[in-house]
Parts: structure tokens; C-alpha cells; sequence
């Protein structure tokens, strides 16, 4: 099992992290850590904090990568035939590992390529916890959304079930899945940087016919600060990848028939978009710009990955309509 971590700007985080890490009850265990530029020397507190009794590998990038640049170096230095992303953010329990690979290896039936937990949020000062991702649903607006995120921890969520996609910041992924979505040797599509990755990811996955489960008894806390109520104090970059990825994501893998099924809500809401970035973050009308200009890029990735899907496009249109379905 190898455990890759991306970090930029991450010194605060990766103590508490890695201390995690370091109580992770599965063995054996190999972590990757790579660093994107950062200026507040992550690489030597990764270094410094990394648990003794393990195999570790520290990684320095020359520039920012942004989490897709960062992941692929990372997942080229792993060797394990698991993989867990983690952002330096996340603090696994003990038993993490442990339960969503037995989910895994469980199902066999369901060829998952994809594992992920129950993401809370550090409790608040009255002791109330949040969570912040179940699984990962879409919307027919075309957003891609954490199930239960902002929600009150209530015990909601309390059933393994297959869903649409896991989120990044905590996931067990099969090497064998992530190499047969692969495309032109990357794993992560380095043209989203960050933001959205991880849900584009997913559509390979699928589209290729790998399933994706959730296991509840599997608990990781997440300190996330990105989050679209909070979209108006990120900084300007963030809301750039994250206006171009959302058409990015629609460009590589909308179909027709899903493109007039959606295309109400989705018009609707992009109409929204152009005018809030117009009115209110003319930092992202560049994001505009960029597709355009990559347009043809665009469409000659789309059509390699259109190209080698497997699964029927109704197979992934109905988690447009569904947020989670049984084992």
C-alpha cells in the first residue's frame, strides 16, 4: 500500500498528518510525499515529521504543479498496487486503511477501482461535528458535489453503498484502474492544476467500468477551507481552475443525449456564472480565454477517451438522478 500526499504551502498541516499516518493499523505501508514550490518549507517538516518505521520518499517540484502535477509524480515514484491520496489536510483513523480495502477486496463482483470513507470536519467549539464528504454525487446542473458536506454528523450516510466518485483528499484507488484510465501517460489531467481533478478522474473510471464504494465505518477527519459558500474570500487562481474546470470537465465527457437532458438546469446555471464573473470576479474571465485557446487540445483528448470507454453512456448518465445506490 503506498500513501501519497501533494503539498504547497502545507508546513502547518503535515505535522498532525503525518502523526496519523504514522498510527495507520494496515501494513505494509510506503508514503510519497511531493511538493509543489512551496516557500514555507514543507519538504523538510514532511522530512522531519515522517514516520521512523516506514518507507518513506520526499519529493521536490521546481515549480507549482497544482494537486494533478504533484499526484502524477508521486504515483510514479509509488509502486504499491493500492494507492491512498491524502492532502496534507486529512487526518485518517487508525483503521482507515484498513476498512476500505476490505470493502474493496469484498466486492470483487463490482471491480472497484475506487474506495472511499466518511469525511468529517474538525468538531466546532460546542463540540458539534460537520461532515464533509460521503462519496461524491452529481447534479444535473453538472456539478459535482460531497454528499453530506455542511451537514450536522447525525449518523446520516451509515450504509456502504456504490456511488459516483470519491473525493481526492482521502481515497484508496486501485494502481490497476488508475493505469488503465491513464491517457497519454498521466493519471491526473494536468490542464485542471487543481480543483475538479479528482471528479474527472471519476468519469474515466467509469466510463472505463470500474465501480466506486463508499464505506461509512472507515472515518477520516478533513479541515477543508475550499468551499463554494466561501467562494468570494478564495484567492483569484481558485476561482479561475475552478470556473475553467467545471466547462472542462463538460467538454471531455458530456454526451449528446446527456447534453439535452441537462440542458436546462446546466444553461440556466451557466448563464448565472457568466454573469456573476462579469458583475462580480472579472479574475476569472480569463478561464474563458484559456478554453478557447486549447480547444482543439480539448477535443482530441476527448475523442481518446471517448474513444476507449467500455461502459454504456446510461450506465453514467443515471448518477445525474441517483446519490448513491446499494452494494
Amino acid at each position: 500500500m503506498a500513501l501519497c500526499i501533494v503539498t504547497h504551502n502545507s508546513a502547518a498541516d503535515l505535522p498532525g498528518c503525518l502523526e496519523a499516518v504514522g498510527r495507520l493499523q494496515h501494513h505494509p505501508l510506503e508514503i510519497v510525499v511531493v511538493d509543489c514550490a512551496s516557500a514555507d518549507g514543507s519538504l523538510d517538516v514532511a522530512r522531519k515529521h515522517a514516520p521512523p518505521d516506514l518507507p518513506f520518499q520526499a519529493l521536490g517540484l521546481a515549480e507549482n504543479r497544482g494537486f494533478t502535477g504533484g499526484m502524477n509524480a508521486a504515483l510514479a515514484a509509488a509502486r504499491s498496487p493500492w494507492i491512498l491520496t491524502l492532502n496534507a489536510d486529512a487526518r485518517p483513523a487508525p483503521d482507515y486503511l484498513t476498512r476500505l480495502l476490505a470493502l474493496a477486496l469484498a466486492h470483487p463482483e463490482l471491480r472497484p477501482g475506487a474506495v472511499t470513507g466518511r469525511l468529517v470536519r474538525p468538531p466546532g467549539p460546542d463540540g458539534t461535528r460537520l461532515l464533509d464528504a460521503c462519496g461524491m454525487r452529481l447534479t444535473s446542473t453538472w456539478r459535482h458535489l460531497d454528499r453530506g458536506s455542511g451537514e450536522v454528523d447525525r449518523g446520516q450516510y451509515e450504509v456502504p453503498e456504490r456511488v459516483f466518485g470519491a473525493t481526492g483528499a482521502a481515497s484508496l484507488f486501485r494502481r490497476e484502474a488508475l493505469d488503465d484510465v491513464a491517457v497519454d501517460g498521466e493519471i491526473f489531467d494536468t490542464r485542471f492544476h487543481s480543483f475538479r481533478e479528482d471528479a474527472e478522474l471519476c468519469f474515466r473510471l467509469r466510463e472505463r467500468g470500474w465501480e466506486i464504494l463508499y464505506e461509512p465505518a472507515a472515518v477520516a477527519e478533513h479541515r477543508r477551507f475550499n468551499l463554494p459558500e466561501r467562494r468570494s474570500a478564495m484567492p483569484a487562481f481558485v476561482n479561475y481552475h475552478s470556473l475553467k474546470n467545471r466547462y472542462l470537465l463538460r467538454l471531455t465527457h458530456q454526451t449528446a443525449g446527456n447534453f439535452l437532458r441537462t440542458l436546462g438546469p446546466t444553461l440556466l446555471r451557466d448563464l448565472m456564472a457568466a454573469a456573476w464573473v462579469v458583475l462580480g470576479e472579472r479574475t476569472s474571465l480569463p478561464a474563458y480565454a484559456w478554453l478557447w485557446r486549447h480547444r482543439a487540445e480539448i477535443r482530441r483528448r476527448r475523442r481518446t477517451i471517448q474513444e476507449r470507454r467500455t461502459a454504456p453512456a446510461a450506465a453514467l448518465d443515471r448518477w445525474f438522478f441517483s446519490a448513491g445506490e446499494p452494494l
